[in-house]
């Protein structure tokens, strides 16, 4: 999820750029002041179904004062990236969740288009790769909800083995933002950090939300197997910024709002604009980043990509185009490319000797297993 320019779940007075630069003298419990709208609703959440980690609970007290442990190596010194988002375990059945406060006054329809999105028959269409949405909590006394959505992770994170993975990755973030332009929704925002992955049939070890790559406790190094072991699903995240149009407006036409992503032709314009060629410039240029300029070997993409990308919105295919021309694309990619080990560009010789000896074997194992090249997950 990207830092918003102003956080709309902090108060007026703080700062969202350097949030570690609040005073902590100040605060209950050594707190930062973005932290504390939890700290005070700990007992109300723990009431409605889901516990905070013992930093939030009444009365603590860091569990590495009068002792020799460094702060940074005890799990109750990690502090939250955003103010507005929090991890938590479901108190029914131990599943680690992700809560996100909004404030309805700076975001009036995010809650309506996540749930919208969740409605039947909506939710159950294959094609819909939407944040899945367990609950909403409406906090009592302020105008503010709380979406509870399962704890995801980023979606290049850990990166990908073979050609196959990333085949699939795309295939369901194309059919994912068509199935939202189908049901008249733009996301607008729709770059790199929103969107995320379901880590659960990858990680073998539970991980810590805000230290990905150590395990819940610090102790460890969370192990994992590759997508094409355990095939994964790819969620869009954070709709702040989203619309959902009247079906009888074919070209709608708004003023320009700002997301993460800088670089949107549209945005040095300021003009109104129809929000759903920007949606697909936000995605080609999140694939470009991510795939394109780190990796070799992805030239058969490359034209569908620059097309997504170009300057005038009006030239750019619709998600609709796009999915069809990736279905045809992935049509002429064989078996051996599709296994084949996708290679960093700044990859040394050493380093790519290296991965290449122990990817052989394991993609013998895998079609010895009759592992699919695409690794598309069960529905």
């Amino acid at each position: 999820m990207k830092p918003p320019d102003s956080d709309p779940s902090l108060p007026p007075t703080a700062n969202t750029a350097d949030p570690d630069s609040l005073s902590t003298e100040t605060q209950p419990s050594n707190l930062r002041q973005i932290e504390v709208f939890w700290s005070k609703h700990y007992k109300w959440l723990e009431d409605s179904g889901y516990l905070l980690r013992p930093r939030y609970s009444p009365g603590w007290v860091p569990s590495w004062q009068g002792t020799s442990k460094e702060p940074p190596a005890c799990e109750d010194w990690i502090k939250p990236q955003y103010a507005s988002v929090l991890d938590a375990t479901r108190i029914s059945d131990g599943e680690f969740v992700m809560l996100k406060a909004v404030r309805r006054n700076d975001h009036p329809f995010e809650v309506e288009i996540a749930r919208y999105l969740m409605s039947e028959p909506l939710r159950s269409d294959p094609m819909n790769h939407c944040v899945p949405i367990l609950d909403v909590l409406s906090v009592q006394d302020e105008p503010r909800d709380i979406i509870v959505m399962p704890l995801l992770r980023p979606f290049s994170d850990p990166p990908f083995d073979t050609f196959g993975e990333v085949i699939e990755c795309l295939r369901q973030l194309f059919e994912g933002l068509y199935f939202m332009h189908k049901h008249h929704v733009a996301h607008r925002d729709c770059m790199d950090l929103n969107i995320m992955m379901d880590p659960k049939p990858l990680f073998i070890d539970p991980f810590h939300p805000f230290r990905t790559h150590r395990t819940r406790d610090l102790k460890g190094i969370p192990r994992h197997r590759s997508r094409t072991q355990r095939p994964i699903n790819y969620f869009f995240i954070d709709f702040g910024l989203s619309r959902r149009y009247d079906p009888s407006i074919t070209n709608p036409v708004e003023p320009i709002i700002m997301g993460g992503d800088n670089t949107v032709p549209e945005f040095r314009s300021r003009k109104p604009q129809n929000p759903f060629p920007t949606d697909v410039y936000y995605i080609g240029h999140a694939i470009q980043e991510t795939f394109l300029d780190e990796y070799n070997g992805l030239e058969f993409i490359e034209p569908l990509i620059l097309d997504m990308v170009q300057e005038d919105p009006s030239l750019r295919p619709t998600m609709e185009q796009a999915v069809s021309r990736l279905e045809t694309i992935c049509q002429g990619l064989g078996s051996w490319k599709l296994r084949s080990r996708l290679t960093a560009k700044k990859e040394s010789f050493l380093q790519s000797i290296f991965k290449n000896i122990t990817h052989w074997p394991r993609r013998f194992q895998y079609i010895l297993r009759r592992l699919p090249a695409v690794p598309r997950p069960r529905q």
